[in-house]
C-alpha cells in the first residue's frame, strides 16, 4: 500500500557537469523500519541524503514524503515537516552545555530559536524535557558539561538528543558510527535502536556489522545507481555486491 512508504524517490538524479553522482535512483523506505543505504566510497550515498533533505536540488526525478511531493521545498520546511537529518561532522554548539544544546533544539520546535534576548528564566520551562532527552540518550550525568569537553561518543549521543528534540517522524543518520571506538559503537547501536521506536530511520553506514544488526532492509548503491536491495542475508550473498566491495578494496 502507498501508505506503507514514508519516503519514495522516483528517478532521482544529480548531475555535476558530465558526472552523474546519482542516476535514476528509485528508493522506497517503509514506515517504522530501519533502512540502510550502503556502498563503496563514491557510490552516491551522501548525495542521496543531501537530495532527500533538499540540501541539493535534483537534476531530475521526484521526492515524496508521506505521499507528498517535496522536490521543490527548502531544507527548513522539509525539517519542520518531520524529516530530519544528522551529519558526519559534529553539529553541536561546543561552548554550550549539554542541557543548553538540547534546549536550543527544543526552542526551534517552539519557533523561538532566534529570540536570543529572551530571559534565561523564560527558557527554564524547557529544562525538564531537555533533561528527559539527555537521560534517554545516556548523557543525563553530563547535563552541565560543555559539549566541547564530552568524549566523542557522548557527542554523538548529544546530537541524537538534539535531533529528537525536533520530534522527527523520520530520521536520516549519516555515518553515525564514524570515528567511534568499539565500546561507543555498541552504545550508539543501542541508542539508535531506542530512537527507532515509533520512528523511521534511513542511515548511511560503513560498519556492516552494525548494518546487519540494525537494518530491516538494505539498499546498495554503486556508481550512483541501485545495485541490490533486500535484507542483509540477501545482499551479502549478491555477487554484484561482493564484486563492488572487493573492487573498491583493491583500488
Amino acid at each position: 500500500m502507498a501508505d506503507d512508504w514514508i519516503v519514495e524517490t522516483v528517478g532521482l538524479t544529480k548531475q555535476f557537469g558530465g558526472f552523474y553522482a546519482v542516476q535514476d535512483v528509485s528508493l522506497r523506505v517503509r514506515r517504522g523500519t530501519i533502512h540502510a543505504l550502503i556502498g563503496p566510497n563514491g557510490a552516491g550515498k551522501t548525495t542521496c541524503f543531501n537530495l532527500i533533505t533538499k540540501f541539493l536540488r535534483p537534476s531530475a526525478g521526484r521526492i515524496l514524503f508521506r505521499g507528498r511531493d517535496i522536490s521543490d521545498q527548502d531544507p527548513a520546511r522539509v525539517a519542520r515537516s518531520g524529516l530530519v537529518r544528522s551529519f558526519q561532522i559534529s553539529a553541536v554548539f561546543p561552548h554550550m552545555t549539554v542541557l543548553e544544546n538540547i534546549r536550543v533544539a527544543l526552542q526551534r520546535k517552539l519557533g523561538t530559536s532566534f529570540h536570543f534576548w529572551r530571559s534565561m528564566r523564560g527558557l527554564d520551562r524547557l529544562n525538564g524535557r531537555a533533561l528527559e532527552l539527555a537521560e534517554q540518550m545516556g548523557i543525563g550525568g553530563f547535563a552541565q558539561v560543555a559539549a566541547a569537553e564530552l568524549p566523542y561518543g557522548r557527542k554523538r549521543a548529544l546530537e541524537l538528543a538534539t535531533t529528537l528534540a525536533l520530534e522527527p517522524e523520520m530520521l536520516l543518520l549519516d555515518e553515525p558510527m564514524a570515528g567511534l571506538g568499539r565500546e561507543d559503537v555498541s552504545r550508539t547501536t543501542e541508542l539508535i535502536r531506542r530512537v527507532a521506536e515509533g520512528r523511521t530511520i534511513l542511515m548511511v553506514e560503513h560498519n556492516l556489522s552494525v548494518v546487519a544488526d540494525l537494518s530491516h532492509r538494505i539498499t546498495v548503491l554503486a556508481r550512483g545507481q541501485i545495485l541490490s536491495e533486500g535484507d542483509y542475508a540477501e545482499v551479502s550473498k549478491d555477487e554484484r555486491v561482493i564484486e563492488a566491495y572487493m573492487g573498491a578494496a583493491d583500488a
